[in-house]
């Protein structure tokens, strides 16, 4: 496990063997790590993190929209997993709304558990769930911060060719 910086403010990332299991974003490392021994019980072990993955990742933080070439590992149920497997198809720089992508799982009642899906998602940027919107189109809903939602699809619609 390690903190990085990046453009949405700091990062920590934990991985095993299986993958990356968790890359969460915040203020500091203080905060995360606050976070992180709500979420688990025990204090992050800092350090582990390998020198190449940490090399990748600050990539793919930077570049939002980058595919994570990383073994990803993220816990969750089969429905969460279904969800955040769908993210990877929509395309950076364009969102879809919590119904919507419902509706392309098959499920198109089920707007309100996608969106719970996406709240627990533990891989930021890696897995968008910053390109799901409100119904209305308004950004709605993000585990990190709704500004910083707003700075990721921006960059990814800046990053598009036209």
């Amino acid at each position: 496990m390690t903190t990085l910086p990046t453009p949405w403010g700091r990062a920590l990332a934990a991985a095993s063997a299986q993958g990356l299991h968790a890359l969460w974003l915040g203020d500091d490392d203080a905060a995360l790590l606050t976070l992180w021994r709500r979420a688990w019980g025990h204090p992050a072990p800092l350090g582990g993190l390998a020198t190449a993955w940490q090399a990748v990742l600050r990539e793919v933080l930077t570049h939002p929209g980058t595919p994570c070439p990383l073994p990803l590992a993220p816990e969750g149920s089969p429905f969460q997993q279904r969800v955040w497997a769908a993210l990877h198809t929509i395309a950076p720089g364009h969102t879809l709304s919590y119904g919507a992508l419902a509706a392309r799982l098959g499920m198109p009642g089920a707007a309100r558990a996608v969106a719970s899906a996406c709240a627990r998602n533990p891989l930021a940027i890696v897995i968008p769930c910053h390109r799901v919107v409100g119904a209305d189109g308004r950004l709605s809903g993000y585990r990190w911060g709704l500004e910083r939602k707003r700075a990721l699809l921006q960059a990814e619609a800046n990053a598009q060719p036209t």
